[in-house]
């Protein structure tokens, strides 16, 4: 199996945002689909072991921010690379608030949801939350961006003459070293060792 070809799905790239008691926390996500358009239903993915997945769960509320083209690296970084568990997700990045009082980003942002959950499924690695759009607005006539975008025009690309041993396919993180270990998971992305290809 070759699990490249999932990388041929249409993507977009998301920051998932909620808040319980007064921890506000948001993550990088790549799926959010809306599934029905009377009542507006979106389905959310989020991976298990993020703290936002956390923060949904005890709330049941989540806004979603839809990241345009114009969205840099260091956003990227801050949301996808670091944990809410010691990071402050929102310093230095302009957001205001929802009718929820969630969370969404006004700066390389094209559209924001307000949403319910109202159910939500265990798939191991991540859960999948249906959530009802109670609000949800355009902010910018920019381009939202896509999974491919990302990959070919924001994350950085190594040189081959400073590229040694394994990159993440996901986020670009470089192992060195002439054997990835079979447990390796990206300190980044938190993706394993089927989404690492060896740099030649």
């Amino acid at each position: 199996m070759n699990p490249k070809a999932l990388f041929q799905l249409s993507y977009g790239l998301y920051v998932v945002s909620t808040k319980h008691d007064k921890k506000m926390n948001g993550c990088i996500i790549n799926t959010v689909t809306q599934v029905s358009d009377n009542p507006k239903q979106i389905v959310v993915a989020v991976k298990k072991d993020n703290l936002t997945c956390d923060l949904i769960q005890k709330s049941g509320i989540l806004s979603v921010s839809v990241l345009s083209e114009t969205a840099p690296f260091s956003l990227f970084q801050h949301f996808g690379f670091q944990s809410g568990r010691n990071t402050d997700k929102f310093v230095n990045f302009p957001f205001s608030m929802t009718k929820q009082e969630l969370p969404y980003l006004t700066e390389h942002t094209t559209a924001y949801l307000d949403c319910k959950v109202i159910n939500s499924f265990d798939l191991e690695s991540h859960m999948l939350f249906l959530a009802l759009v109670s609000d949800c607005d355009v902010l910018s006539g920019e381009k939202a961006m896509t999974y491919s975008f990302y990959h070919e025009f924001v994350k950085p690309q190594p040189t081959a003459s400073s590229a040694k041993g394994w990159r993440c396919v996901v986020c670009g993180y470089i192992y060195e070293g002439e054997e990835l270990p079979p447990d390796f998971v990206c300190p980044w992305c938190k993706h394993g060792v089927e989404d690492f290809e060896k740099i030649t």
